[in-house]
């Protein structure tokens, strides 16, 4: 089915759709993984954009029930170059396009994906609107224009849990809404560390990790209050990924701030920006982002480089943090950006890459041993 993608810079593309008709707004970015494209479909950090793959042949292992990091697909449409129709893989439960059509997303094929990244990366991460329906190209990049930036957008609120929910054995376990959250909460407080985890958009490999290091778990949704996590006495505080700016989650900011030094905090993605504003330094948007599996971050804590899986179109400013509070720990190596920190006095540490995913010969994972390590010495 013909469908025309067009830009807010009035650039357009023809395409066609492989999931039936539709149509959809969002901002446009590229992620250069070769594999896990069912991770990226359900990844909230991706909630508001849609997503173009670089790699070209997508759809060829189909899609199956381990490989999801949500509850849902996020993505607001999937851009590719070809899409290859028979999965062949034992794992495969279904095709790419079937479970895309199941949750109403827009599949795309036929574009010029090399085009689009390239222009991605020349002007920048920017608002798209691809459609089915119109194929006209002034009244396509009217409506691209007529989408609401990523800037000051609170897209946390939108993905996190709307309820409190325990991680166990490998899945979510909601609790009952009449009982409290307090430090009669965990089963094994005396066998496990306890970790009280914001949903600002977490992955369940995350959630994975963390009970892999001897962990249980308790996810509470973005919102909740500074005095309800120390009513439940956690050993330890994780921060999630998530979508969006950070700047406008002043409410988790706020919460962070009354936290810090409470308890050992970890964060990751969204979790670092919101802990770099709490301890007050400033946030700003890339110019289109660092989406991948194969992102080189030095740790200048080992001089080691670990190639790193990566969904983030904001970033810490590093000059905005005070080095005799903060210490960098790693750095982006395509653009030297900033990548983990830890605070010199407290235990207090994040990174900004996505540790649970691991694609490099060095496993990023053993920052969750740290935050377990952390916990100990309290």
């Amino acid at each position: 089915m013909k469908a025309l993608l067009a830009l807010e810079d009035g650039r357009t593309f023809h395409c066609r759709s492989f999931t039936g008709p539709g149509e959809v707004g969002a901002e446009i970015v590229f992620n250069t993984s070769m594999t896990g494209y069912q991770e990226v479909l359900t990844d909230p950090s991706y909630r508001g954009q849609m997503v173009t793959m670089t790699y070209p042949l997508i759809g060829n292992y189909g899609v199956n029930l381990e490989d999801i990091e949500s509850d849902r697909i996020q993505v607001a449409a999937f851009l590719m170059k070809e899409y290859q129709s028979f999965p062949s893989n034992y794992r495969s439960t279904g095709t790419l396009a079937d479970y895309l059509g199941k949750h109403g997303i827009l599949g795309v094929e036929d574009l010029d994906t090399r085009a689009i990244t390239r222009h991605i990366r020349t002007g920048g991460a920017m608002r798209a609107f691809v459609s089915t329906h119109n194929l006209e190209p002034e009244a396509l990049v009217k409506k691209a224009n007529e989408i609401p930036g990523m800037n000051g957008q609170d897209l946390a609120s939108v993905v996190t849990t709307k309820a409190a929910y325990c991680w166990h054995d490998g899945k979510p376990v909601f609790m009952d809404n009449d009982a409290p959250l307090d430090q009669n909460i965990w089963r094994h407080p005396k066998d496990k560390f306890s970790v009280v985890a914001f949903d600002y958009g977490i992955k369940y490999n995350i959630l994975r990790c963390l009970e892999h290091t001897g962990c249980e778990v308790v996810v509470v949704p973005a919102g909740t209050p500074a005095d309800t996590v120390k009513a439940m006495t956690p050993d330890g505080i994780f921060l999630s990924n998530g979508p969006g700016d950070p700047e406008p989650v002043a409410y988790a900011v706020k919460t962070i701030q009354s936290l810090v030094g409470y308890r050992p905090i970890f964060g990751i993605c969204l979790g670092i920006q919101l802990l770099g504003i709490a301890l007050g330094g400033k946030t700003y948007k890339l110019k289109f982002g660092h989406r991948g599996a194969n992102q080189p971050v030095k740790n200048l804590l080992t001089g080691r480089v670990e190639i790193t899986s990566q969904n983030h179109g904001f970033a810490v400013d590093i000059d905005t943090l005070d080095e005799n509070d903060i210490e960098v720990t790693h750095i982006n190596l395509n653009d030297n950006t900033l990548e983990g920190f830890r605070h010199r006095n407290l235990p207090v540490f994040a990174v900004q890459y996505h540790p649970e995913a691991s694609p490099g010969p060095h496993d990023a994972r053993y920052l969750f041993d740290n935050f377990v390590k952390m916990m100990k010495k309290r």
